[in-house]
């Protein structure tokens, strides 16, 4: 692996399991979800309510919910600014699953 020319080399970083929509993904322990999803080529979080349109990550910050997902069962959850856990379960957010 090449160094790059300023951080230097990657620190070594622990791999865990995910699923998402029922497929087990490796991620970063620690990384955001959102972040584990794009380098596993998922880009949809969500669909919208009233014309279910796909939505992905926006803002990246918090500040936005395009990036909400059902995460360990529970709804609207920041994927942008929520860590990857081992063994987190993690779902798209459909119209049918989204709270009032």
């Amino acid at each position: 692996m090449n160094a790059h020319p300023i951080l230097g080399e990657k620190e070594a970083v622990e791999m865990v399991e995910i699923t998402v929509n029922g497929k087990p993904y490796q991620a970063e322990k620690g990384d955001m979800i959102a972040a584990a999803l794009l380098r596993n080529n998922i880009r949809i979080n969500r669909y919208t309510t009233k014309e279910h349109k796909p939505r992905g990550i926006f803002c990246g910050i918090g500040q936005c919910t395009d990036c909400v997902m059902v995460v360990n069962g529970r709804k609207n959850v920041r994927t942008c600014i929520t860590r990857v856990e081992p063994g987190m379960t993690i779902e798209t957010q459909n119209c049918d699953n989204k709270e009032s």
